[in-house]
């Protein structure tokens, strides 16, 4: 409407270090840290795809640099994975069992799957350079290791 230079883009789930506590993978690498538990929306089978932040951070760039104008790009991680599935590997990398998964009420209105294509960032050379294992060994040992980091902040979350 106004001629403004603008792209946007769109992403789906983000994970990695310094993630603020409330958001899945943080919450439940800190609650098996501290062997509180591990809260499960309904049955567990949301479906959600994870993308590496520095993965998006890059393709935002590219959106940035060689974007069309007035055009939108969602940038996914393609590594659709269930809340539980996520929720097991995380447990089995920091050697817990899953006696402290706790399936709570599912919020009113959650999704069951979130999905989208990268097809058109893609046509512009991006694709995800981190394996997901790897950026999840990343982001476990930030968590493991960076407790003077969130600590301070577990007071402000709102679902444990």
């Amino acid at each position: 409407t106004f001629g403004l230079d603008v792209v946007v883009s769109r992403c789906s789930n983000n994970y990695g270090p310094f993630q603020f506590p409330e958001k899945l993978i943080p919450l439940m690498v800190i609650n098996a840290l501290t062997d509180k538990p591990l809260p499960v929306y309904g049955d567990g089978l949301n479906v959600r795809d994870w993308l590496f932040v520095r993965d998006n951070c890059t393709g935002v760039d590219l959106v940035l640099r060689n974007g069309t104008v007035g055009e939108i790009y969602n940038i996914g991680g393609g590594n659709e994975r269930t809340n539980r599935d996520i929720t097991d590997r995380l447990l089995s990398m920091l050697g817990k069992d899953d006696s402290r998964v706790d399936y709570v009420e599912d919020r009113l209105g959650h999704d069951r799957r979130y999905s989208i294509t990268s097809d058109k960032v893609g046509a512009l050379g991006w694709s995800p350079s981190t394996p997901f294992e790897d950026a999840l060994d990343e982001t476990v040992a930030f968590y493991r290791d960076r407790r003077d980091w969130w600590e301070p902040l577990t007071a402000r979350v709102k679902n444990r």
